[in-house]
């Protein structure tokens, strides 16, 4: 489960995804987050969908590499399916059995929830997939100036971003270290029911939390060392700057998001029951 993770983790591969500005990827990224909010019908999950398998196919990264970060969601993804299908009331009647009663709205809502759940893991993990950390910290750093005119500390607020991006990988991997090491000393992590397996967690958490304090000190004494007293007065070796890529990433962003709001509004697809 520890490496099914890839939250975080940079895929380098030579692909127009890779090579597009990080400001680009980033707006892209939240726009087509926001689409999936804009309405709820087949129409517009069939467009988000015909538009992130184009995204996926642009960035060379495998599809078995982005569903592999999936499957740590698949309990949060079953238990608001569930949710969903069972407590949402409304339209026809599907089953009734005992307590538990299935309508047309809820196997819709249920549907669409996990649909929206997926996407939404997939678009935004596609962008850390296809931009280094550094190349992430400079974009938000250049989207959020400014904000500075307000006193809000940008740069500060991109650094701890990235920072938190770099680590998780690095912690992962450092749970699966411990994990290894505690096993091979005979720790027992999986039977046991639910409370027994926390207790079973404690011999891998003190560590972690030991080791991540120390990376943390180490990282803080190395910026100290080179000097390091935020972004004021700093220069960049590689400034950002728009090529016609970008603009053309830009403008078909737009029209997917246009298409998804008026086709998806406007042209409602009707399948089954829906």
């Amino acid at each position: 489960m520890i490496k099914d993770i890839t939250i975080g983790q940079y895929y380098p591969v030579n692909s127009i995804l890779h090579r597009l500005d990080p400001r680009v990827k980033i707006v892209c990224t939240l726009l087509f987050l926001i689409s999936l909010f804009v309405q709820n019908s087949v129409t517009g999950y069939l467009i988000a969908t015909i538009f992130l398998v184009f995204t996926i196919c642009l960035s060379k990264v495998p599809i078995k590499f982005i569903m592999k970060g999936l499957k740590p969601i698949i309990i949060l993804l079953l238990f608001t399916s569930i949710l969903n299908l069972f407590l949402t009331e409304g339209g026809n009647v599907l089953v009734h059995f005992w307590i538990f009663t299935i309508t047309e709205k809820g196997l819709r809502t249920a549907i669409f929830m996990a649909i929206r759940l997926i996407y939404l893991v997939a678009g935004s993990s596609l962008m850390t997939f296809t931009t280094t950390p550094n190349t992430l910290t400079d974009g938000i750093e250049t989207l959020l100036f400014p904000l500075n005119r307000f006193k809000v500390p940008v740069h500060e607020i991109a650094m701890m971003m990235s920072i938190a991006l770099r680590f998780i990988p690095i912690l992962l991997e450092e749970t699966d270290k411990i994990m290894k090491a505690q096993i091979a000393r005979g720790a027992d992590l999986e039977s046991g029911n639910l409370i027994q397996r926390a207790k079973n967690m404690v011999p891998i958490l003190v560590p972690l939390f030991v080791s991540a304090f120390r990376r943390a000190n180490d990282l803080a004494m190395a910026m100290e060392a080179r000097c390091y007293r935020g972004g004021d007065g700093r220069t960049k070796m590689k400034p950002l700057v728009y090529q016609t890529r970008d603009s053309i990433a830009y403008l078909f962003t737009l029209l997917y998001f246009l298409c998804m709001f008026v086709l998806g509004r406007y042209l409602p697809l009707h399948l089954w029951i829906f």
